[in-house]
């Protein structure tokens, strides 16, 4: 009765979202009724909560009696997996991205006290009708509760290259990232409505964004070393077109983060600040329908169905498409706001936003460039790293030296730019870029390796002449983040500068030569895990005086029959050491070695940026409860 159990409370949840919708939808003539938009938002969150909950206990218990749990799970599998099986396939993924979506909702109904009951309703009511598009989706095609019968034996196992820590908990991250951005699409439609787009929106939509983006963050983050790791590539990013569908939201929300504090600051950037809302959440379905739809061809999209893609294909544009319908019949009514001149914090923002909108569009192009010229005219193509790599290197560098002016200019008008604070990162960065000639390296990474270091500098000093234990958690926010930029900068430009690889087929005894290290194969070995078999190799790495053991696996997975690599990596403060196992030629044994200087920066990079904005996160929620209490307090 598990099974049933969530079944049932999809349905009673999707009912709710329906009576949500139309409550919200049915404006003053249901008088005191319109108050139930609350209390069903609450509910259906509950009852989508309960859902997931139960398919969890399905996988935990391994109830094979359920098609999703026989084809995604396995008795022998450690219960880690058993229990991320739950969202390592289609319809348990869809049931994740619907329980966030109906959670946000209501905590969206619980939480929010700084816009009126009008403007609340309508972004309630838009939420709703995002839920029951996507209820829809699971109750009609994508059924996460079917039965089996008759039941599977043992289930067929877990896609190993899921059976991995950090897939884990990869999804669920970014999943919360995907979907905290609905309530920002949610709130931009509510107030479109409403025709209340200002400030009060800005600080409402605020907390929700910044959220989602340092949730996106980490979950771009852990999937980029699981990717690293996991699939031997070597490589910390690839453009890999499903990594690419995770970094288009990240993009979008990091430019209407910018925007959202113009807005609540100064009043200005309305209509773009609404317009990115809406184009971050799409951004965020269109991942959704990438990975699921079978366009494109990654390693990632394991939850491949062009039919239920067009499902949501079809969403996307019905959603998307009416909230540009909506802003262009109200654009005109929304107010222009506060100006400035381009010599202001403001248009640097504004730089800054449509630096990272060529971005977007960079990697959206690539992205999809061959998908368009397969359907038009039957050609395979594909874009990899030297086109993303150049167009978008260079924007990337103009943004890191827009961060070395920005925070340091006034609100409003500067007509006088602090020349002598800029002149610190700017000196910096020339010594850096004269240091990098000692080096061979490409343009890009001997700029890179400059900006860095620039960079570094001038993120540090919005704190000069700061009292360092009273300076308020969003400097400390934006100061960690810009920081973090800085670090990941430096790491990839270090990587792709310095990195060395050998490749050879060698014998028990052969030594091997990578960087400053000298590697022993010393042979190789049968071990077994708790559902796998494999030949491990047995590697001595010699850098000096230091001595280390490497053990690299070839693995082999009988449920459901998949070779894997599993590398060894040693990690050091200046790189990574990084050993792959491949398969025996006669008495020969493949071996791939790399030596990557600093590569380890740009996942601390990408920690402190995740960890910037939530400092920035915990500052606005505290200010925010300080003047909330604070009216409360005034007498009447």
């Amino acid at each position: 009765m598990i099974a049933e159990a969530g079944l049932a409370a999809l349905w009673l949840a999707a009912a709710l979202a329906l009576l949500q919708f139309g409550l919200s939808l049915a404006g003053n003539r249901l008088g005191e009724l319109r108050a139930m938009v609350v209390p069903a938002a609450v509910l259906q969150g509950v009852l989508t909560l309960f859902a997931f909950a139960m398919l969890i206990w399905l996988f935990w218990r391994t109830d094979t009696s359920v098609v999703l749990v026989a084809a995604n799970s396995h008795s022998d599998k450690p219960l880690i997996y058993r229990l991320s099986g739950a969202w390592g396939n289609h319809e348990g993924s869809m049931l994740l991205w619907v329980t966030v979506l109906a959670a946000a909702g209501a905590l969206l109904a619980l939480v929010e006290r700084r816009l009126s009951q009008d403007s609340l309703r309508a972004t309630l009511g838009a939420q709703a009708l995002l839920a029951l598009g996507f209820f829809g989706f699971l109750l009609i095609a994508s059924n996460p509760f079917e039965r089996l019968d008759p039941a599977s034996l043992q289930g067929q196992g877990l896609n190993p290259l899921l059976q991995d820590p950090g897939l884990a908990f990869h999804p669920p991250t970014l999943y919360l990232g995907y979907v905290g951005l609905s309530v920002a699409f949610s709130l931009a439609v509510g107030a479109l409505i409403t025709r209340e787009v200002g400030p009060a929106l800005a600080r409402a939509m605020r907390p929700w964004v910044l959220g989602a983006w340092v949730l996106l963050t980490v979950g771009i983050v852990a999937g980029s070393y699981w990717a690293y790791y996991e699939l031997g590539w070597g490589g910390w990013w690839f453009w890999d077109p499903v990594e690419n569908a995770s970094l288009m939201p990240w993009l979008a929300a990091t430019a209407l983060l910018h925007s959202i504090n113009v807005l609540a600051a100064r009043g200005s950037l309305r209509a773009w600040t609404v317009m990115l809302a809406v184009v971050a959440f799409s951004m965020s379905m269109i991942g959704t329908f990438l990975v699921r739809s079978g366009i494109l061809t990654s390693v990632h999209s394991f939850a491949v169905d062009p039919t239920r893609g067009s499902f949501i294909l079809g969403l996307l544009v019905f959603y998307t498409g009416g909230a540009l319908l909506l802003f262009a019949l109200r654009i005109g009514s929304v107010r222009e706001g506060a100006r400035f001149d381009l010599v202001s914090r403001e248009g640097a923002l504004v730089v800054n936003n449509l630096l990272l909108t060529v971005i977007l569009g960079t990697v959206f192009v690539g992205t999809l460039y061959p998908v368009a010229v397969e359907a038009l005219v039957g050609e395979k193509i594909s874009i990899g790293p030297p086109y993303f790599n150049a167009v978008t290197g260079p924007i990337v560098l103009l943004l890191a030296a827009l961060l070395f002016i920005g925070p340091l200019l006034r609100w409003r008008r500067d007509s006088r730019p602090n020349l002598r604070r800029i002149a610190v990162p700017a000196l910096v960065t020339l010594v850096a870029l004269a240091a990098t000639f000692a080096a061979p390296m490409g343009i890009l990474p001997r700029l890179g390796l400059a900006f860095a270091a620039g960079l570094a500098a001038a993120s540090l000093l919005p704190l000069a002449g700061r009292k360092l234990t009273r300076t308020p958690l969003t400097i400390w926010g934006m100061v960690v983040s810009h920081l973090g930029i800085a670090v990941a900068m430096a790491g990839a430009a270090s990587d792709s500068a310095f990195t060395r690889e050998t490749l050879a087929a060698a014998r028990p005894g052969e030594t091997l030569s990578v960087g400053p290290w000298r590697v022993r194969f010393n042979g190789v070995d049968p071990v077994d895990g708790p559902n796998w078999t494999a030949i491990e190799g047995h590697l001595t790495a010699t850098r000096g005086g230091t001595t280390l053991r490497l053990d690299p696996q070839s693995r082999y997975f009988a449920a459901p029959p998949t070779e894997t690599n599993e590398a060894a990596i040693v990690t050091r403060l200046d790189g990574q050491l990084y050993t792959v196992l491949g398969h025996q030629e006669g008495d020969r044994w493949q071996l791939r070695l790399w030596w990557k200087p600093f590569v380890t920066f740009i996942w601390l990079g990408g920690a402190l940026i995740a960890l910037g904005g939530l400092m920035a996160l915990l500052g606005r929620v505290r200010r925010e409860r300080r003047r909330v209490v604070g009216l409360e307090e005034q007498p009447a």
